[in-house]
């Protein structure tokens, strides 16, 4: 667990390049680079700036450790909400959860893979 919370900080770090936030295109770097396993349409720039949009809840325009954590969490809960965490890795199936856009949820289209 500790090295998870490390690579999740040090990846924020990273992409923020020794800044508190991270701008548009970082943040759209990091999205592309470390969750396009789980996210659909990573690929969007329009779909990440309203990912980021939605995240950034001082408005800003950028995307702070905090926000960002409401992300990672987000995503933790979405992943533990699937029907078949259980299921052994031979029995793989991809599946796409739609959330609906609310000021809590800010993922339009998820895409888990187990």
């Amino acid at each position: 667990m500790e090295a998870a919370i490390q690579t999740v900080v040090k990846v924020f770090m990273k992409s923020a390049k020794g800044k508190e936030s991270l701008g548009k295109k970082d943040f759209q770097n990091l999205v592309k680079s470390q969750f396009s396993n789980i996210l659909s349409d990573t690929d969007s720039k329009e779909a990440v700036n309203n990912m980021c949009q939605g995240l950034d809840t001082n408005q800003d325009g950028r995307v702070g450790f905090e926000e960002y954590m409401k992300l990672v969490g987000y995503l933790a809960v979405s992943l533990n909400e699937q029907p078949h965490r259980g299921q052994s890795n031979k029995t793989k199936n991809k599946h796409t959860t739609r959330l609906h856009s609310t000021p809590h949820k800010i993922i339009n289209v998820a895409k888990i893979s187990f």
